[in-house]
């Protein structure tokens, strides 16, 4: 069997392939570090990354953590406004409930009181 040979296309596919998936493993280290009863957001994540811009890359990556970090605390992890944005992607126990479980009051899918229970990465990293 013989493959195709690697041009500089796709030589730099797979280096942004790679770089992403290093990405992603960044951010779920610092998804793992989010304090029980505290949340955070993709932003904030974004930024302790060094890539302020990126937050919708963040919300990627956390829709993929289901599938290769279980038990990852992604439902710590918030709109900038304390929205539970990602709510749909759990499956077995609602977002919701996750957070009002460790004491984080949740009303109309927001968290109440963000201000005192945001968690900032670049703050404690």
């Amino acid at each position: 069997m013989s493959f195709p040979k690697a041009t500089s296309k796709t030589k730099a596919y797979t280096y942004c392939f790679i770089n992403m998936l290093d990405f992603y493993e960044r951010v779920y280290e610092i998804v793992a570090l989010i304090p029980y009863g505290r949340v955070t957001t993709y932003g904030a994540i974004a930024k302790c990354l060094g890539a302020a811009r990126s937050s919708r890359l963040v919300g990627i990556a956390m829709n993929h953590s289901h599938l290769t970090h279980p038990h990852l605390p992604a439902h710590r992890v918030v709109n900038r406004n304390g929205l539970l944005t990602g709510k749909h992607h759990f499956p077995s126990a609602p977002m919701a409930e996750l957070l009002e479980a460790e004491g984080v009051v949740v009303v109309g899918d927001c968290v109440v009181d963000f201000d005192r229970l945001f968690w900032d990465p670049k703050e404690h990293l």
